[in-house]
Formats: structure tokens, C-alpha cells, sequence
């Protein structure tokens, strides 16, 4: 399968789909737990804000440290710290341990590949192929991981199953955040397996020799990139799938297994949708292809709230979902093409935080809004958010081509 990558480049997207099942329940079940322990709205916002601020701390460290111990060594750390949290949400239902755990833990709440392993598989992803297979490499590479999520968003009503035969609620989730320590594990082990051949181009020159991070030009590309995927990313955190969840859950009393398969679907027309995208790439470029799906998608999001019933809301969010995700390996590969390749897991790390670091501040703003004011309100301002960056990147960035 897929001959035209490499054993490192398999053994990534082998990674992200283990990962990647970790975060499709725990993004699910998360939010829900936590109201089952009896905290506020506020309260649940402030721990999912903690897994968004863990992750832009963790994307910062990647690219300070990404050149120092090396990619392979960074890529099993932030693994280990995966078990780590899961191993404290098992044992304690304190909320400041929990909030402790979301801070360390590389938790993932979004239900799309936010955390620090994206800057650095970022990097390492077209190192494994030819330059005309990387934004194909980038489609397999989300395929993997939102497939992996969707399969993930299913064990999520395992706790259903579970108090079935005699569980208590609360009891029921330990055995799925015991699982996630076992996607820890997994994960960790498979990149033991990565080649030296995933390090940066420039450990293998002398110190004297090492260049700045970024280049001017490329600064200027990556700064004006950065701050438009922070005004996507501050609006996406409105709407992240452990809100939509929730959302689910109060707004139409949706069970977990319906929950859980709605996300399933989801995951499943996301997945086809970047395959979709690598092939409409190819016809109208790179940033036509982002914004040109992602507009009609919030447009989308902005009409979930209206639906009369769950069925009618369910068939515009999987409508949503069926484009919303299409600019994902577009955006990563434009990243990608505009700089160098000693210059990718900069690139990718400054974006990425500038994304971490927005969207971090969005669920605490929307556990008020759904508290206080209304459970429609996120979809609309994060809606509204997200088409002004649409429109954004276009007048930006519409006579921009690729060197491609």
C-alpha cells in the first residue's frame, strides 16, 4: 500500500490513525464526563482550554527543542505524556488533578489533529515521498487520522455498554481512559521504529552553519499565515467536537451510541473529503481549494442551530463536515511548499501555535455563552469567525501560486 512513500512515512500514518482512535473518544466523552462529575459549563470550557494551551506549549517546545535532541526523541516524549494523562484521569476525579492532566497530557479535544505530534510529522512528511506526491501524502496522512477518529467516536458509548453489566456511570468511563493509555503506548512504540532519516537537513551541518529558523521572506509568508489560522482556529474553538458533544447531549438529550455515531459518520466524510481535495488541488491550486470549501461549510455550521429536531440537526452537521475539513492537507502542504525544508517544522510549529494559542482561549468563551447567554450562540459566532477568515485568505492570498 501506497509504494510511493517510505517505511518512515507508513510508520507516521500508522501513528496518527493509533492516536487518532484516542482522541475520537475521548473528544466524545470528555465534556460529558466531566458534567457527570458534576462541574459547571465554565469549568468544563477552563479544562478544554487547558488540553488547546497544553498543546501550544508543546508546539513551542518542538520547535526550540525539534534541533537540539532531535524529532524521534520528541515524537516518544509527547506519546509517554499521552499515557501519562490517562493514567490520572483513572485514578482521580479531583478537578485540579484533572486540569493538571489536560495541561501535560497532549490531550486532544478537537476532533482534528491539533497537538505538538503535527508540527513534527508535518516536517518529516515530505521527506518521505517525491515533491509531486506531497500534498497526496498529506490526504493519506489526514484519511488515516480522521478514518482512525470516526472508528474512535464509536467506543465512545463502550461506558453504555459497560453500566449494562453492572458498572456504576461513573465507573463505566475508566476502562475507555484506560484504553487511551494502552493508544499512548502504542503510539510510543511505533515511532521507536522511525529512522534517523526523519531528523531536520540541518543536524547534519556543522553548528557554525546552522541558519535562523526562518528566512526573512519566509518569516513574512509564515507571520501573515499565522495570524489568518488564528482567526480560523479562535472560531473553530467555539464549535470543537467535545462542544458539539455537549450540544448534543442537553440540546436534544442524545444518547452516547447516537452521539457516537454521528462523529463516526462525520470522521467518514471528512476522510473522503481530503482525497477529494488533493484532486481539486490539482485543478484550482492550493488556496482556491481551501477557501472555495471551507465557506459553504460555515455556512453550514451557522444553520445547525435552526434544524427543527436531532435528525434534521445531525444532517446539516455531517453536511458541514463533509467539506469543512477539505482545506486541511491544502493548508498543510502550502505550508510546506513555501519554505524550505530545513525551514518546516519552524514553519509549521509557529502556525500551528498561533492556532493552539487562539483556539485555547475560544472553550472557555464558549462554556459562558452556553451557560449563560444560549447553546446556539458558538455555532454562530464561530460560523462568523470562520468566514471572515475565508474571505481573508482569499484577498490575500488569491495571486499567490505555489512553486508548484
Amino acid at each position: 500500500m501506497l509504494p510511493w512513500m517510505n517505511k518512515d512515512g507508513k510508520i507516521l500514518l500508522l501513528s496518527r490513525v493509533t492516536r487518532g482512535i484516542g482522541y475520537g473518544f475521548l473528544s466524545v466523552i470528555l465534556a460529558i464526563y466531566l458534567k457527570l462529575l458534576s462541574f459547571d459549563e465554565v469549568g468544563i470550557g477552563v479544562v478544554l482550554t487547558a488540553t488547546l494551551v497544553s498543546s501550544a506549549i508543546f508546539t513551542i517546545l518542538a520547535s526550540i527543542l525539534e534541533r537540539k535532541i532531535g524529532r524521534k526523541r520528541l515524537l516518544v516524549l509527547f506519546a509517554a505524556l499521552m499515557s501519562v494523562a490517562g493514567s490520572v484521569f483513572i485514578v482521580s476525579t479531583n478537578y485540579v488533578a484533572l486540569l493538571f492532566a489536560a495541561l501535560i497530557g497532549t490531550i486532544n479535544v478537537t476532533g482534528t489533529e491539533v497537538g505538538p505530534f503535527l508540527s513534527v510529522e508535518q516536517a518529516i512528511i515530505p521527506q518521505t515521498c517525491d515533491q509531486e506526491k506531497r500534498t497526496l501524502a498529506f490526504a493519506w496522512y489526514n484519511v488515516g487520522g480522521t478514518l482512525a477518529t470516526s472508528a474512535g467516536a464509536l467506543l465512545s458509548g463502550l461506558p453504555s455498554v459497560l453500566q449494562s453489566i453492572g458498572l456504576t456511570l461513573l465507573d463505566s468511563f475508566k476502562p475507555v481512559f484506560g484504553l487511551y493509555i494502552l493508544m499512548g503506548i502504542a503510539t510510543l512504540l511505533l515511532y521507536l521504529f522511525l529512522s534517523d532519516k526523519v531528523e531536520s537537513p540541518s543536524l547534519l551541518e556543522p553548528k557554525s552553519a546552522l541558519r535562523p529558523l526562518l528566512s526573512p521572506e519566509s518569516k513574512r509568508v509564515v507571520a501573515k499565515l499565522s495570524g489568518l489560522f488564528a482567526l480560523d482556529s479562535f472560531g473553530g474553538g467555539f464549535v470543537l467536537q467535545s462542544v458539539v458533544a455537549y450540544w448534543f447531549y442537553v440540546r436534544y438529550g442524545a444518547s452516547l451510541e447516537q452521539i457516537a455515531m454521528i462523529f463516526f459518520g462525520a470522521g467518514a466524510l471528512t476522510a473522503l473529503s481530503f482525497l477529494a481535495a488533493e484532486k481539486l488541488a490539482e485543478r484550482m491550486g492550493l488556496v482556491k481549494t481551501m477557501i472555495f470549501t471551507h465557506l459553504p461549510s460555515n455556512l453550514l455550521l451557522i444553520l445547525v442551530p435552526f434544524a427543527p429536531n436531532l435528525v434534521g440537526a445531525m444532517a446539516l452537521y455531517l453536511a458541514r463536515m463533509s467539506l469543512s475539513q477539505m482545506d486541511v492537507p491544502t493548508r498543510q502542504s502550502f505550508t510546506a511548499e513555501m519554505v524550505s525544508p530545513v525551514e518546516r517544522v519552524a514553519a509549521a510549529s509557529f502556525t500551528n501555535i498561533c492556532r493552539n494559542v487562539a483556539q485555547s482561549i475560544s472553550p472557555s468563551l464558549s462554556g459562558y455563552v452556553l451557560q449563560f447567554l444560549s447553546l446556539s450562540f458558538p455555532f454562530f459566532i464561530g460560523g462568523g469567525l470562520k468566514i471572515a477568515y475565508d474571505i481573508s485568505l482569499y484577498m490575500n492570498f488569491r495571486a499567490l501560486k505555489s512553486r508548484e
